[in-house]
């Protein structure tokens, strides 16, 4: 198993600069993200629907376009892409693996297989947005439940590994099947969950994926120092007055809610919670005080950027958000991986 190098001292001195510049970028993103569409609306206009809308003044011209369609989709991708980058991260420092994902606890799998059981199955009565959005985060949540039961039978991190890759596997054998056997009119809503989309958000879904994202972006920052332990060894983070045992499922059930919150919400989307963590920790080293809102901060953006790209480059049509994840990442982990035979290290 590939290990993290440990963390790098002065922190301190980088940090503030480090996430404020994020955070400038995650804006920029954001107002790019709302300006930019099949309708081009001025960042004076943006500003101005938004102080109209805070002061409850009557909505002017194009208010209705930047306030119930831009908005509230530029929210989800953020969270989402938030979700995934603290996810990855989370990951990475408890199985000590830089190339581990959310979805290496078959969360994702697991929440595919929900909603296309659901799409399949289900009938046209079950088969709406909801019932979909619902099977997929429980699905989510059972896959991680048995990977973390089957993994827990023997200590360290191994066994869990293991069993993710298994659960993946069955997960997606099911998903294939089911859309084997699939209608046309069923299989165009699975292209929804296979390539993913951030087309559905609306305000009323929003507010209920929100508070299951924004509980672990709040919790996971604070276990830090545990994940920095972790990287010396699960004996030696125990000597240091840490508890593998208890630490690992707090933050499996953490990422889990959060990542089958949104693929409940947008589908399977893919790297995006590899390569921000991994190129973060490139930059800046593998300390967890600052990667965890770092990677939440990068995924954010990312995904708000290649959402504006995906509604874009092909309209009036729209391109699945996750062939775009995908054009990124893959050259990414390719020069990765020719860097490491380069240079002689290991990725």
């Amino acid at each position: 198993m590939n290990s993290i190098a440990l963390p790098r001292p002065h922190l301190h001195a980088r940090r503030p600069l480090a996430l404020g510049g994020l955070a400038a970028v995650l804006l920029a993103t954001a107002l790019w993200g709302l300006v930019t569409g099949p309708m081009d609306i001025a960042a004076g206009d943006v500003l101005g629907a938004l102080a109209r809308r805070l002061a409850g003044h009557a909505l002017q011209g194009d208010d209705a376009v930047i306030l119930a369609l831009r908005m509230p989709r530029v929210l989800l991708a953020m969270l989402v892409g938030a979700a995934l980058g603290c996810g990855g991260t989370a990951m990475q420092g408890l199985f000590r693996n830089p190339l581990a994902d959310p979805g290496l606890i078959g969360v994702s799998a697991g929440a595919a297989l929900g909603a296309v059981c659901v799409i399949v199955l289900g009938g046209s009565v079950l088969a709406g947005s909801f019932a979909v959005a619902m099977a997929a985060f429980v699905g989510g949540l059972l896959a991680t439940c048995l990977v973390y039961a089957l993994g827990r039978r023997r200590a360290g991190v191994a066994t869990l590994l293991l069993a993710g890759v298994a659960i993946n596997a069955i997960a997606m054998a099911g998903v294939g099947l089911l859309t084997y056997l699939a209608s046309e009119n069923q299989l165009r809503d699975l292209t929804f969950w296979s390539l993913g989309s951030l087309g559905g958000a609306t305000w009323a879904r929003l507010a209920v994926v929100a508070p299951l994202m924004l509980l672990p972006l709040l919790l996971l920052p604070r276990m830090a120092h545990a994940l920095n332990a972790l990287l010396l060894g699960e004996h030696e983070a125990a000597l240091l007055g840490f508890r593998p045992r208890r630490l690992q499922p707090l933050l499996i059930g953490l990422v889990a809610l959060a990542i089958s919150a949104a693929v409940a919400m947008t589908g399977v989307i893919g790297f995006v919670g590899m390569v921000v963590p991994h190129l973060l920790r490139m930059l800046w080293g593998p300390d967890h005080r600052l990667l965890l809102p770092a990677s939440a901060l990068g995924g954010a953006a990312l995904l708000v950027a290649a959402d504006t790209l995906a509604r874009t480059v092909v309209a009036p049509a729209e391109l699945p958000i996750g062939v775009l994840t995908a054009l990124v990442g893959g050259p990414f982990f390719l020069w990765l991986l020719l860097r490491s035979r380069a240079t002689g290290m290991s990725p």
